[in-house]
């Protein structure tokens, strides 16, 4: 036998035995994503790792880390923008620990803003693009591929959030085992969205039927199917401004008392406020005629009054410019008619989560729940929950008729579609947010073609490596058989 040919043979064996265990080094070569989400009252950074091979495909990806930046929203930051930058630095350093060295240059680091820093730029528009510039500039001090610090909208925030969810619960497309195929379930799986933020509120979902007001529409190409989603997102109706505005209406009404009454806090809980407060945010309309223009303290003294809570919180939306209509929320907003199942995230969750109502109760036992927790008085809440912040916790009762009212009187859920609702926060091991629909839409992680795995094709790289398996055998067992002859 020629040695030269043995030698030629075994070089080939050995050859495919490399390349072998290179696709299975592929297979497990992960890459990784970083997004912040800088909301209104708070910052944080989500880490997402994903298979290499999978980047045009279906690409699962799981999310690696999560940090909550300390301090406040980059917003508050107005009056001394580095400090904006210098924030988000400790969740830098953390984020940096978990991804190997040598793909830290290959990270796409994206930073969206939300409703905060809207409001910001319709009152300061410099201090916003300083606070931008400020955070893009630290970021380019790291060892990643910064790729922008953007305030996003409210549409998109809500586009984002939706294909978060139905991405992490494989609406879109899944593996079938018995199939060896990439399927796509049935339309009746894909879920709409709800947020609530600081300073905005989001609506997203899938209209039966035609959408009459295509301006409130986003299109998007999904695996090579068309989706057609109502989107829309509410600025100054999120929680936190919505306290706001509830106090400042109700002060007005007061006319020039320095006590003034709150439906909605508990009984035997005070707070002082100044009328200066209110000339922060647009939210709260700081060229409203109504306001003194003197500085002057107020006290708002609870009342724990649930029913007169929710009369309150009813008078912040203008139900009556929609006249007849059924399309339509408040202030003459157009709405088709809800369908399918929802996941209600953000403060939606947050709020009825500490009332112990995310386990699918009815609506009946929701609102006896509020009502119940509403009369409830200030010594009583702060002995029961003595862990909850002092700030947040007499805030409850506003918020859960606020979710309340939103839902039913301006969305128009009802007795037997409230049951469609699922509170919840988490889909697998991954936080729910538009932070992770807005990395795989930048990363192009979502074709809007079917990708070949949807066609039939094997699920990874695993398909080759079996191709290379049974040959590299076969030359194995040929090289074995010439060594024996020689």
């Amino acid at each position: 036998m020629c040695p030269s040919l043995l030698r030629s043979v075994w070089g080939t064996f050995t050859a495919l035995q490399w390349c072998f265990w290179g696709i299975l080094g592929a297979e497990h070569s992960g890459r990784y994503g970083m997004v912040f989400d800088a909301g209104s009252s708070h910052t944080s950074l989500y880490v997402y790792e994903w298979d290499s091979d999978k980047e045009n495909d279906t690409g699962v990806v799981s999310q690696t880390l999560s940090c909550d930046v300390q301090g406040p929203g980059i917003s508050s930051y107005a009056n001394n923008p580095p400090k904006a930058g210098d924030s988000l630095k400790e969740c830098l350093d953390k984020a940096l620990k978990v991804v190997p060295t040598e793909k830290q240059r290959d990270v796409p680091v994206y930073l969206g803003a939300t409703a905060g820093m809207r409001l910001l730029r319709l009152r300061n528009s410099s201090a916003a693009d300083q606070i931008l510039a400020e955070i893009t500039k630290t970021m380019q001090e790291y060892p990643v591929a910064f790729r922008g610090a953007r305030i996003i909208t409210g549409e998109e925030e809500g586009a984002y959030g939706w294909i978060t969810i139905n991405y992490l619960l494989e609406s879109f497309t899944k593996y079938s085992p018995k199939a060896h195929t990439w399927v796509r379930p049935e339309a009746a799986n894909i879920l709409g969205a709800l947020d609530l933020g600081g300073a905005s509120t989001q609506i997203s979902f899938i209209p039966k039927g035609s959408v009459i007001n295509w301006n409130e529409t986003s299109r998007f190409m999904l695996y090579g199917y068309n989706y057609n989603i109502y989107t829309h997102s509410y600025l100054c109706y999120g929680q936190n401004e919505m306290v706001k505005r509830l106090a400042k209406e109700l002060i007005l009404q007061g006319e020039e008392l320095v006590l003034i009454e709150h439906p909605c806090y508990p009984k035997d809980y005070n707070e002082t406020i100044s009328l200066s407060s209110f000339h922060t945010s647009p939210c709260t309309n700081a060229s409203d005629p109504r306001l003194s223009p003197s500085d002057r303290n107020v006290t708002l003294e609870g009342r724990g009054n649930a029913s007169g809570c929710l009369v309150a919180i009813r008078k912040l939306f203008n139900f009556s410019a929609c006249g007849q209509s059924q399309d339509c929320t408040f202030d003459g907003v157009y709405q088709p008619p809800i369908s399918g199942q929802f996941f209600a995230f953000s403060a939606f969750y947050y709020n009825f989560k500490f009332l112990n109502l995310t386990e699918g109760q009815s609506l009946a036992t929701v609102r006896e729940t509020i009502e119940r927790f509403c009369t409830r008085s200030w010594e009583d809440l702060s002995s029961s929950y003595p862990e909850e912040n002092p700030g947040r916790l007499p805030k409850y009762c506003a918020n859960a008729n606020y979710i309340l009212t939103l839902l039913l009187d301006a969305y128009k859920f009802n007795e037997s579609s409230w049951n469609n609702i699922v509170f919840q926060m988490k889909a697998g091991s991954a936080d729910v947010g538009w932070t992770l629909g807005y990395m795989l839409n930048l990363t192009n992680m979502i074709p809007a073609e079917a990708p070949g795995l949807l066609k039939g094709q094997a699920p990874s790289l695993w398909a080759a490596a079996v191709a290379f398996i049974t040959l590299t055998l076969a030359l194995g067992l040929v090289a074995l058989l010439l060594l024996l002859r020689v």
